[in-house]
């Protein structure tokens, strides 16, 4: 196995890793351990190039930078890609491999279940390693984190409803929802069993078929999820999905969801004020996820009242950033910036 250091100037690490035995190539990308080790999910994808899956991984570690600091968690920002199609190249050896990759880290970085990947290969990456997470069985083990997930998001989608309309009740209310994977089909039950009426989208045809059955939902083709006229958008899927390209064509008044890194780039976060629409910046509304996988890395025996405690001030978070944009007059996605910012200036601050 080889481990090559990519310079960055923005992260304090990129390991390129290689092992022809096992046919293992990934990354892992280290972008912050100033509040605690780097943590955050491994994603599995056949990207297209490696300089895509470079993009992919820069962009979603600095997004554990932020999301770990607004759930309030003494964790970093880290993640960790293998470019690979998880349907027919997923091995055990190609995990263990990985798993010694991460160990030779010494703790730099903890890793869990992301697409493509499930708490049962977690369980294999952690035959080599310690610093694993989302474990199926062990006294800390959290688990599939994507139940927890979804109830942050349904939380996020509440609590903006409230601030655009006065009332957190979604009743009668549409939802377009993009993505029908572990978080959100969670998510969708969740909407559902509240009154709302589902709009979906999925690249398995399978899967919105079954959110058919499940959730009395409508489908809509993938690329015409975002034409669709709803009161709330939430994507669920990959990332980059709000630009240039989809965000004059929303018909909401609200964008929330469990997607990573749902603005191409920071300017679309400008050009959803501008049409009035609110947006529940991503790495607030996810943050459920790394909360149950923290149980886990901070051996937290209480599991149930951590996640519950931290879900609520992660709310509160939520309500404070949707509070200060109003006044401001600006885009929620500047004050969620500035708001972790301080946070992570606090600690600092106090030595």
């Amino acid at each position: 196995m080889t481990m090559t250091l990519i310079p960055s100037p923005t992260h304090e690490a990129i390991h390129r890793v290689e092992d022809p035995d096992s046919g293992l190539l990934g990354l892992i990308a280290i972008h912050s351990t100033q509040l605690g080790p780097a943590a955050g999910g491994l994603r599995m994808r056949p990207y297209e190039t490696f300089e895509v899956a470079l993009e992919d991984v820069s962009r979603l570690s600095a997004g554990m930078t932020y999301k770990n600091a607004a759930a309030g968690l003494p964790l970093g920002g880290g993640k960790a890609v293998i470019i690979a199609d998880p349907a027919t190249q997923k091995t055990p050896d190609l995990l263990r491999a990985f798993g010694r990759a991460i160990e030779s880290l010494k703790g730099q970085y903890f890793t869990a279940e992301d697409m493509g990947v499930s708490p049962e290969d977690m369980s294999v990456i952690g035959e080599e390693t310690a610093y694993v997470a989302g474990l199926p069985a062990g006294e800390f083990a959290s688990g599939d984190p994507s139940p927890i997930t979804a109830r942050g998001i349904f939380n996020a989608i509440r609590t903006t409803h409230a601030a655009r309309h006065g009332s957190s009740d979604l009743t009668g209310r549409s939802v377009s929802l993009q993505g029908l994977g572990h978080v959100g089909w969670h998510l969708a039950g969740l909407l559902r069993q509240a009154g709302a009426n589902l709009i979906v989208t999925d690249i398995d045809p399978v899967r919105v078929a079954a959110a058919v059955r499940a959730f009395d939902a409508t489908p809509v083709a993938l690329d015409a999820i975002y034409g669709v006229e709803a009161d709330i958008f939430a994507p669920c899927a990959i990332g980059g999905i709000l630009n240039d390209q989809t965000i004059p064509q929303l018909r909401t008044s609200i964008v929330a969801g469990g997607a990573n890194n749902q603005l191409a780039t920071p300017e679309d976060a400008k050009a959803l004020h501008a049409r009035g629409i609110l947006y529940a910046p991503d790495f607030v509304a996810n943050g459920g996820g790394i909360i149950n996988v923290a149980t886990e890395i901070l051996k937290i025996s209480d599991r149930s009242g951590f996640v519950d405690e931290k879900l609520a001030a992660l709310d509160q978070t939520m309500i404070r950033i949707l509070t200060e944009a109003k006044a401001q007059n600006v885009s929620p996605d500047t004050v969620a910036v500035a708001t972790v910012d301080r946070m992570m200036a606090a600690p600092q601050a106090a030595e």
